[in-house]
């Protein structure tokens, strides 16, 4: 195994960033800052409650030690709460704490917080500076990269949102550490992703190793968060705004998207629900031919040994009533994402149904079969 990569460059048109990824940054977060913002006095973090409690002390220390004011503003827990209406009330508590044009918004969260108040940063006053400091795996590895803002309506996910380029990320697996097990999972589906499509050394990585074994080594998962935001930050660079290479990251989420609206957001983490998608991915691809059997049960094997999924009840044809309505589907036409070999990917637009079904269907079977916790 490499050594873990510090710092990754996304280089896109509006500038280039910086990813950087260190166990203990948080604590020379204020540092890192005071660099990207010498001028600067005042920071507005988006967060929620438990990471507050958890980590806000050491944050607003660090901040402080800056020369930062930092105030601390909250939005509710969990993906239910990302809609409008929370963009909304956050917005007026900027105007009640005075944020002006110069606002710079920290996003200190999860994935759900760094979508929110990204989307907020992009609209606030036509405009201001975002920071992303993740603090799930999800948000660390996938979501904190690329500038994809969005809230989600009862239609499906996503469908409101904008492109917001970070200043930077800051990414500090140490705060990791107080993750539920179950968190720490969903994110690491996304790594698995990420080795699927472009990075066989990280796939063949997570195919050996336990969730047990990553918590306990601090330098096996900076490598892990490392490589994804690596493999990540490439594609993000070459395409920006998903005209088309981009589409790859949907690996999973095709499906995965669909499960979660059909059960209304509350059964599945956002990296569950991809996590099965990813398994119905390379089902479809082995029963259209684009790969071998052996792929797609590797696929699904390193995926569904990192631990127990909640169940798939979703019928097919829910299924394939809800894809109509997610944003990837054009002209009627949805695009699956589906490997050809670990490693390489290609979009399909010509799945049919009947192949949808059974892979759903596969799924619910799937999902009642015991599995080893990984």
């Amino acid at each position: 195994m490499i050594g873990a990569v510090k710092r990754v460059t996304i280089t896109v048109p509006q500038r280039s960033y910086e990813a950087i990824i260190e166990n203990g940054l948080l604590e020379r977060a204020g540092q890192e800052l005071r660099k990207l913002l010498p001028d600067r006095k005042q920071l507005f973090v988006v967060t929620v409650l438990p990471v507050k409690r958890r980590w806000g002390k050491k944050l607003h220390s660090s901040v402080a030690a800056a020369g930062f004011d930092a105030k601390f503003v909250e939005m509710p827990d969990g993906e239910r709460h990302k809609r409008l209406a929370t963009v909304e009330v956050l917005g007026e508590e900027l105007v009640r704490q005075r944020a002006e044009r110069d606002a710079v918004i920290v996003a200190f969260g999860g994935g759900v917080v760094g979508d929110v108040a990204g989307l907020l940063a992009s609209i606030y006053m036509r405009g201001v500076e975002v920071i992303q400091i993740p603090t799930t795996v999800l948000a660390q590895v996938d979501a904190s990269i690329g500038g994809k803002t969005g809230v989600n309506l009862r239609a499906g996910k996503n469908l409101l949102g904008t492109f917001q380029q970070p200043l930077a990320v800051l990414i500090d697996p140490a705060v990791l550490s107080t993750l539920p097990e179950r968190e720490f999972r969903a994110g690491l589906y996304e790594s698995v992703k990420c080795g699927v499509i472009g990075n066989v050394e990280l796939f063949r990585v997570l195919e050996d190793l336990s969730v047990k074994d990553l918590r306990r080594d601090p330098t096996k998962l900076e490598w892990v968060i490392g490589e994804s935001v690596k493999l990540k930050a490439d594609v993000v660079s070459r395409d920006e705004r998903e005209g088309g290479l981009r589409r790859v990251l949907n690996f999973g989420h095709t499906i995965g998207h669909a499960l979660e609206a059909a059960t209304a957001y509350r059964r599945y983490l956002h990296g569950e629900a991809v996590a099965w998608g990813m398994v119905a991915a390379a089902d479809i691809a082995a029963r259209t031919g684009k790969c071998g059997p052996e792929i797609s049960q590797r696929i699904a094997d390193a995926t569904l040994r990192l631990g127990a999924l909640p169940k798939v009840e979703s019928e097919g044809k829910t299924i394939l009533r809800l894809l109509k309505t997610d944003k990837k589907t054009r002209d009627g036409v949805v695009h699956f994402v589906l490997p050809r070999q670990i490693g390489r990917v290609e979009i399909d637009n010509d799945v049919s149904e009947q192949a949808v079904i059974e892979a759903v269907s596969e799924l619910r079977r799937r999902s009642t079969a015991k599995r080893p916790r990984g």
